[in-house]
């Protein structure tokens, strides 16, 4: 991974940008598959998670053997299953244009194509992140509406002084059950796919404690995907109208 001396948030997440496999080739891809095991009060379940170069993305869990989307987006509303009722559920539509902002940030993440998204990048300085020296650098994403009134929407990353990856990345929880809270995504473990590299490890904490841990087992690429899985089911439809 090539690196050069970077002064600018800009010219860091260019280097990063470039290390990663560079722009022109992820460009190129329109789905990610990603096959791997979470981990979360010392449970273990698989997860298939698929994502697409235009937002949508569905999260596939296997929870005792069955089916459990935990995660959706068919490209305007926002949809998961009811962990009680076992039953699909829309997403309130505030929820839905929320997710619809940041939908872009998964492929493969928020700092592809900042500037076109609005974002805007800023270097706090260097930081140690657990012994490691890193850039510390401030993106600012699009506001997100809390309760129909617009929040700034800030993530911090970390990154590696040395590779030019991120190795962590806080923001603070706007909405939902752990409003409020710190939440930390410790990122290791890259590889290379494909040419394109990638983190295979995340640890999501908050407060300080684990919460889940994600293990990537294999990552495909322009893969044929059934646009069917991003649908909301007939029955939400039905519920809405």
């Amino acid at each position: 991974m090539p690196t050069l001396n970077a002064q600018t948030a800009e010219e860091i997440i260019e280097i990063y940008i470039e290390n990663i496999g560079g722009q022109k080739a992820w460009s190129k891809i329109e789905s990610m598959k990603v096959i791997g095991v979470g981990r979360q009060q010392d449970v273990d379940y698989p997860f298939v998670a698929t994502y697409m170069k235009d937002g949508r993305r569905i999260v596939d869990i296997n929870l005792q053997g069955n089916s459990f989307i935990f995660d959706a987006f068919d490209g305007e509303s926002a949809w998961a299953m009811n962990f009680n009722t076992q039953n699909s559920e829309a997403l309130d539509a505030e929820t839905s244009l929320n997710t619809k902002n940041s939908a872009n940030d998964y492929l493969p993440d928020a700092f592809m194509n900042y500037k076109e998204k609005g974002y805007k990048v800023e270097l706090l300085g260097k930081e140690a992140f657990e012994g490691t020296e890193c850039f510390k650098i401030k993106l600012t994403k699009i506001p997100v509406l809390v309760d129909g009134i617009e929040e700034e929407n800030i993530e911090t990353y970390y990154f590696d002084t040395e590779n030019y990856v991120p190795i962590a990345m806080e923001s603070i929880i706007k909405y939902g059950q752990g409003k409020g809270a710190t939440m930390q995504m410790l990122l290791s473990d890259y590889q290379e796919v494909d040419g394109l590299y990638i983190s295979f490890s995340q640890i999501q904490k908050f407060n300080g404690q684990i919460g889940l841990e994600l293990t990537t087992k294999t990552i495909e690429f322009n893969t044929e995907v059934d646009n069917n899985i991003f649908k909301i089911p007939e029955e939400i439809e039905t519920k809405k109208n």
